[in-house]
């Protein structure tokens, strides 16, 4: 189908005007024309007018975007992902937002005057958040948008401060359990969405405002982390040896920060239905495989042991927003891999 640039214009947002210009600039060139010379767009122009609109919300110039387009050709699904990512620091940072103007609200419903850094704090929230969220969005997602599913928060987050105050450790089984809980909520709550998780993560990380309204700061995460991961190690055990299993503790934690996003990039994937065969699905593939070795090491013998543990061991998915599907869609990836890199 052949669409007329007024059509285009309509359909998509943009203005007359502003294809005009893409045209005179050699970013956006229609594919063809009529006898009286005007500009007909058809399905190949879309590929292309849709990675220039993602990367003018990536904040590129359009000169930039022109460099990046005239270089090696970076797949749309990849686009796509990093569209679906910012999306997801969107939702994250509204959560918060929504929360203090609750706060407010309460108080202001009961005659208080709330206090100048409260006030303060709440308008920069609002300036951040209005960059990235829709209402619609923040509907979609239980943890962001459900009163009681807030309040479990809330009392699970409190539950989780008292036993660590009370000087347990990792390897405490209360702790334990804790964290287990606090992850499949998590994946209750965000939807089963990875990217999610990974954009709540930078979050907590990256404002503090977020941890102060949420009451969960560095210390508590790293808890909750630490304890997750004993528990993982804790369920692999019965199907390693002594050095195996050696191997694991020393280093199963050492690289779990990069499993959310990797996680959130073959969701995107998936996602986008990217095959399993595009190049950048086989580099997450590669990034899988080393994370996996990380812990596991190289031997083909140990690694058995441990893809035996989770066809045996159902717990070691639970809070891991890695479901059967990935798993399959992972292995048509490395099957490619493999081939690519004998021995791997």
């Amino acid at each position: 189908m052949l669409l007329k640039i007024g059509e285009l214009a309509r359909l998509t947002g943009l203005t007359i005007r502003t294809l005009h210009h893409y045209d005179s600039i050699g970013l956006l060139s229609p594919s063809a024309r009529t006898q009286a010379g005007y500009r007909l767009y058809q399905h190949s122009d879309m590929d292309r007018l849709h990675r220039i609109m993602a990367l003018r919300k990536f904040g590129l110039s359009l000169a930039d975007i022109a460099n990046a387009l005239a270089g090696p050709d970076l797949p749309l699904s990849a686009i796509v992902a990093q569209q679906i990512a910012m999306l997801e620091r969107q939702i994250a940072q509204a959560s918060t937002l929504r929360e203090r103007l609750r706060s407010l609200q309460a108080q202001l419903a009961q005659g208080q005057a709330p206090e100048l850094a409260e006030w303060l704090t709440t308008m920069e929230l609002m300036t951040m958040y209005d960059k990235y969220f829709t209402p619609e969005e923040l509907q979609q997602i239980p943890l962001l948008s459900d009163a009681a599913v807030e309040q479990e928060w809330k009392a699970l987050v409190a539950r989780v401060r008292a036993v660590k105050d009370a000087g347990a450790g990792p390897g405490d089984a209360r702790a334990q359990a804790l964290a287990t809980e606090w992850m499949v909520k998590l994946v209750r709550d965000t939807g089963a969405h990875p990217g999610l998780f990974a954009r709540l993560n930078n979050m907590h990380a990256q404002e503090p405002s977020m941890q102060a309204t949420t009451s969960i700061d560095g210390d508590l995460m790293q808890f909750i982390i630490a304890a997750f991961n004993a528990s993982r190690i804790a369920l692999y055990q019965p199907f390693l040896n002594e050095q195996e299993y050696a191997h694991l503790v020393a280093n199963y934690g050492k690289r779990s920060g990069e499993w959310p996003a990797l996680i959130a990039a073959v969701r995107a994937a998936i996602d986008a239905r990217t095959p399993p065969t595009d190049p950048a699905v086989l580099q997450l593939a590669r990034q899988w495989l080393d994370l996996f070795r990380s812990y596991a090491g190289t031997d083909p013998a140990t690694q058995l042991k441990f893809r035996q543990a989770h066809q045996q061991e159902p717990r070691l998915m639970e809070g891991s927003f890695v479901d059967a599907a990935m798993l399959q869609y992972l292995s048509a990836a490395m099957a490619v891999v493999a081939q690519e890199r004998p021995g791997a």
